[in-house]
């Protein structure tokens, strides 16, 4: 069913930010490390995880992400031609950058449990429009850091 969009831009789902070989070096210091110290202690399947986290976080640092198309419609956002629904929505918050210097970012808390936390670029489109229409459709709420976001940043991405 074609939905016609109010709104439409595209964006990153976060800012790729190359990782040093020094990063990377000290990703694999840490993983071997664990990985001993858990074969040491005869904990065989924490090492095995171990090593899967370190070599998926690697692959994840490494990748570029990918441009995502966004678009506002009657019911909802659209992100790619996944829609959800302003229903299933609890909160949203719009995040701006105190300096100026990073496009502003629509926060989205919903009921789902696969994605939970939207984050959503505000780049190349009126942010003061989109706040307005979720204004009339969502509550507003103040979204706080999570811890996975502190660590998600103190790691680089």
């Amino acid at each position: 069913m074609p939905r016609s969009a109010l709104l439409e831009w595209e964006g990153r789902e976060y800012d790729h930010d190359p990782k040093s070989t020094d990063w990377y070096w000290s990703l694999g210091i840490v993983a071997v490390a664990g990985t001993i110290a858990s074969v040491l202690f005869g904990n065989y399947l924490l090492a095995v995880l171990i090593i899967i986290a370190a070599t998926a976080l690697a692959l994840h640092a490494s990748k570029q992400p990918p441009i995502h198309r966004f678009r506002l419609v009657e019911h909802g956002i659209m992100i790619g031609d996944d829609l959800h629904p302003f229903e299933r929505m609890t909160s949203f918050s719009v995040l701006e950058d105190v300096q100026g210097k990073l496009a502003p970012m629509l926060s989205i808390k919903t009921e789902s449990w696969l994605s939970p936390h939207l984050i959503i670029p505000l780049n190349g489109v009126d942010a003061d429009a989109v706040y307005g229409y979720f204004l009339q459709h969502v509550d507003e709420r103040e979204h706080p850091h999570t811890f996975v976001d502190l660590v998600a940043a103190w790691l680089g991405f």
